[in-house]
């Protein structure tokens, strides 16, 4: 198996940035809304149904923008290549964050929260699938759960500043400001793209052999083996097995037309589904509100979602170093059952305490929340993209994941859109439908979802009646091809080979 060296680490970090400005532009709505000087600057009533209906149907066009972005990215990667995308995303969300900051009537903000969405969709869709592209099979699931990290850190990061401009004496500049630091990540990214390398499993997948070979020897450079065997047993399993998915056609078509990628494809949707049904951004998108409903005066609620997100980054880190040693599958049920169970007790909580003087009651219905997110973070946020991510072949990888995201960012509105509204009216009882979503999630991946941990993701198409060209050693340093009842050693094909075909 190829080894995880620090310029994997790092160019993995970078690309990262794009989750992180994804976590902070989701995240910066919710907090601006916190703000007085918001409903001050575009004459709203906080408590009218009216608002709740502008702030709904500002989150729904920025989740459409979102599921739309998702789904451009997987047409999009393949054309222009994962770099050129990343370009082309990070300047669309450069020029949404722009305007959205700029916005000066309630009508402007709707629209272009529209256009920073579509941006922010594409970023999310790409790190991981540039991810998934990158990483050596054993530390895959770490790799790719940077991506949420980064998601949480954006969270973290704009809670905090948004606690910060809450006791600004103007009072534009509470909820401007922190929408304004929103283009500082993708800004970041423009600056940086051009020092990274291009994904070597598109460069495989474009018939650009040479520059993938060079790619995966440089990602992959291991002292310890100075002939780069695993670097070219991984660059021939790379070629070999996109050679062969490649002649069978691709396209969004094929996603739901060959069987073995439509089961991928549908189970991709459910989970990614399944996520929002814990009703995650449905409680984190109004949680301020939530927590103002719960008692909480003045900055407090800003100061408790700023805890909220700090301690999501610490579970979420937690997540990210146990998700290769513990496996997807394990995490993800401990996940959803876990989230349920928290949600009937805070239900139970809020039925008894909600709109009471009760402390002790209301301060229990937090801590419910709290544990809630760790559930959440750890266990179910990293595992869901990570096996999102990896199971399917390069020549379907970026549709697959624009494909779950789709689906991700359609439970997004579906729990969103109305949850403004939800929460005033009919409260705690949301938690009861979100409890039973995630007993019926459990459900399904126990029975349907594999486990991923471990395998290259060209060997994962085995799990879903895929052929499999050739199979890496258990040292990762040779590739191998099953016959029967031989095995052969395959000839390796990477630029400069000295290895000949032999049989063991």
């Amino acid at each position: 198996m190829a080894n995880l060296t620090l310029y994997n680490i790092l160019i993995s970090c970078f690309v990262a940035l794009g989750s992180g400005s994804y976590g902070y532009g989701f995240a910066v709505f919710p907090t601006s809304t916190g703000q007085p000087g918001f409903y001050a600057y575009f004459n709203l009533d906080r408590d009218s149904p009216y608002t709740a209906n502008i702030l709904g149907a500002m989150n729904a066009l920025f989740n459409l923008g979102l599921a739309l972005g998702a789904l451009a990215q997987g047409w999009l990667a393949d054309r222009v290549g994962r770099k050129r995308a990343f370009m082309l995303a990070s300047i669309c969300t450069l020029v949404g964050a722009a305007l959205v900051s700029g916005s000066v009537a309630i009508g402007m903000l709707i629209a272009v929260r529209l256009l920073h969405g579509f941006g922010l969709g594409m970023l999310v869709g790409l790190v991981p699938l540039y991810l998934a592209e990158t990483a050596p099979a054993r530390y895959r699931g770490l790799l790719l759960c940077i991506n949420t990290s980064c998601i949480s850190m954006g969270y973290f990061v704009c809670a905090w500043i948004s606690v910060g401009t809450y006791f600004a004496v103007d009072q534009t500049l509470q909820w401007r400001m922190p929408l304004a630091l929103a283009c500082i990540g993708p800004l970041a990214m423009i600056i940086g793209l051009p020092f990274i390398p291009e994904s070597p499993r598109y460069l495989a997948l474009a018939g650009r052999k040479d520059e993938a070979w060079e790619v995966v020897r440089t990602i992959h450079r291991d002292s310890t083996d100075p002939e780069d065997d695993g670097a070219r047993a991984e660059y021939t399993q790379i070629v070999r097995q996109t050679d062969y998915d490649k002649e069978l056609g691709y396209g969004y078509v094929k996603m739901f037309t060959r069987p073995s990628w439509r089961r991928r494809t549908l189970l991709a949707m459910f989970l990614m589904f399944a996520v929002q049904s814990t009703g995650v951004l449905g409680i984190t998108n109004f949680l301020i509100l939530i927590f103002q409903n719960l008692g909480m005066k003045n900055a407090m609620p800003l100061v408790l979602y700023g805890v909220y997100a700090t301690a999501g980054v610490l579970w979420v880190v937690i997540g990210m170093l146990i998700c290769d040693r513990v496996g997807r599958r394990k995490l993800l049920l401990a996940g959803f059952i876990g989230q349920g169970l928290t949600l009937l007790v805070e239900a139970l909580l809020q039925w008894k305490y909600l709109e009471t003087t009760n402390r002790p009651g209301l301060s229990a219905c937090i801590a419910f929340l709290f544990l809630y997110m760790l559930f959440f973070n750890m266990c179910t946020d990293g595992p869901s993209w990570a096996w999102m991510a990896e199971v399917f072949p390069t020549t379907a990888r970026s549709r697959g994941i624009g494909l779950g995201l789709f689906a991700y960012f359609v439970g997004t509105i579906t729990y969103t859109t109305p949850g403004a509204l939800a929460f005033r009216n009919i409260k705690y009882n949301m938690y009861y439908l979100y409890f039973g979503l995630c007993m019926v999630s459990t459900v399904v991946i126990y029975f349907f979802i594999p486990e991923t941990r471990h395998v290259p993701v060209e060997e994962l198409g085995a799990l879903f009646g895929d052929a499999v060209v050739v199979h890496l050693t258990p040292d990762g340093h040779h590739v191998i091809e099953d016959k029967g009842p031989t095995v052969e050693t395959l000839e390796d094909v990477a630029p400069g080979s000295t290895a000949t075909a032999e049989h063991i």
